[in-house]
């Protein structure tokens, strides 16, 4: 009754509704969107391909988790956000190699719009290659009824047009409602698939093919993985600061302490995003060269499940972290900004001397947050390497759903705050309004 009331009491503020409501609206066209199938595909025979744990089979399966499945019944949204979050990654490292983005990165909200404007365009570009890629893929196995360049030409168009409307989707949600879009239509993507996990398990203990110790295990295992990424996503270190008190005519400001939060993991899920996205460049390139005997090998060793394939998402992830930290947070304007409103880190100097305080703790706070991330997201590959289940879960999946769900829930909690309520995260329950 009380979390019912929580849900109610959100609710009854007028403008998280509408935002709340228009999320909801935008991912339910999203999923209906994912059942609008692509003409002149044998359906039947790519979902046998996608059933192998190996080669493009196991490619094609990991990249179908972050679609929500339309990659497996190759529908008008297969590609999904992930031509818009490539070229994303691609103009952010432009942006600190290209003088002139790096100049536009400076010029504020006018530089802002010209980069999302570029970064669309490559979106499009990446779109195309990546449909024409699919579209060869499908007929060099055989799934197209009458392959040709017709055949080539209406499936890229299909695929680029359906991605384009997903990207425009994301934007939407990122303006007009709650969390990150490109987040939320990942995360809409990766639980789409959480039911049919159950269900699956369920099966094959009733059929006798799974004990049911093994499957209360499994998921004891993953409820454990799950706390562990709360447990990242909610630790912070609470850096103390003082402001002096200032006289000013017979009032008197400022002299209270407070704190500022760095989180153990400043960077979010963008890490395991951007990760999957540049790791799954060479796993496709390897998966097309296995046709040809002396690649295939290669193949074998990039498989999502291979012990080369977490390595390098072990890396990225730990790269990624460093470097979307970079990006998003500024040391130097936060040791300034503190020092204009007089105010000081006990101890330390105000302005150099603390730009380098915090750089300091960034990087050693980061490095124990990027290795802990990275170390999730593998965790549940290795579980399956002692532990077999029915279904294809990644660690890089359960990270970004979980983590995605609360960065979500605690924008949720501002509003609230913002709005004179204690919230429903920490008190587990809500006040209303003075």
């Amino acid at each position: 009754m009380v979390l019912l009331k929580n849900f109610i009491n959100i609710f009854s503020i007028s403008e998280l509704r509408k935002k709340i409501l228009f999320t909801l609206g935008v991912l339910v066209v999203y999923r209906l969107g994912v059942h609008i199938p692509a003409i002149g595909i044998d359906i039947a025979a790519l979902k046998g391909l996608f059933a192998q744990t190996k080669g493009l089979g196991g490619l094609l399966g990991y990249l179908d988790l972050f679609s929500g499945g339309s990659l497996r019944t190759c529908t008008i949204f297969a590609l999904g956000i992930s031509p818009y979050i490539t070229s994303s990654i691609m103009m952010q490292l432009l942006g600190f190699t290209v003088p002139y983005l790096e100049q536009l990165l400076k010029e504020g909200e006018y530089g802002r719009k010209k980069i999302n404007q570029y970064t669309r365009y490559l979106a499009f570009f990446i779109s195309i290659v990546q449909s024409f890629t699919f579209a060869r893929v499908l007929e060099s196995q055989g799934f197209v009824l009458n392959p040709g360049w017709g055949f080539r030409f209406l499936f890229v168009l299909s695929l680029t047009v359906g991605s384009m409307f997903v990207m425009w989707l994301g934007e939407q949600i990122s303006i007009h409602g709650i969390g990150n879009g490109s987040s939320m239509i990942i995360f809409a993507g990766i639980i789409a698939n959480f039911p049919s996990y159950f269900i699956k398990t369920i099966y094959q203990v009733q059929e006798g093919n799974m004990d049911l110790m093994i499957a209360l295990l499994i998921l004891v295992i993953f409820i454990g993985i799950t706390a562990c990424i709360v447990f990242l996503e909610k630790g912070v270190r609470k850096i103390p600061v003082q402001y002096t008190r200032r006289i000013i005519g017979h009032r008197v400001y400022g002299g209270q302490s407070t704190y500022i939060p760095f989180k153990i993991n400043t960077a979010g899920v963008m890490p395991v995003i951007f990760a999957s996205s540049v790791l799954n460049v060479p796993l496709f390139m390897a998966s097309m060269l296995s046709k040809y005997a002396p690649f295939k090998w290669l193949s074998d060793l990039l498989i999502p499940t291979s012990l080369l394939h977490n390595v390098l998402m072990f890396i990225l992830i730990v790269f990624f972290s460093f470097f979307y930290t970079a990006l998003v947070f500024n040391p130097e304007e936060l040791a300034e900004n503190i020092k204009k409103s007089g105010g000081f880190l006990p101890g330390i100097r105000p302005g150099r001397k603390t730009a380098e305080y915090f750089n300091y703790l960034l990087t050693r706070i980061g490095l124990v947050g990027a290795l802990y991330l990275g170390f999730l997201a593998v965790s549940p590959n290795i579980v399956r390497m002692f532990v077999e289940y029915p279904f294809m879960l990644y660690g890089t999946s359960l990270l970004i759903a979980v983590g995605v769900a609360l960065e979500t829930a605690s924008q949720i909690e501002s509003y609230l705050i913002e709005h004179r309520y204690d919230g429903f995260l920490t008190s587990g329950r809500l006040k209303g309004r003075g």
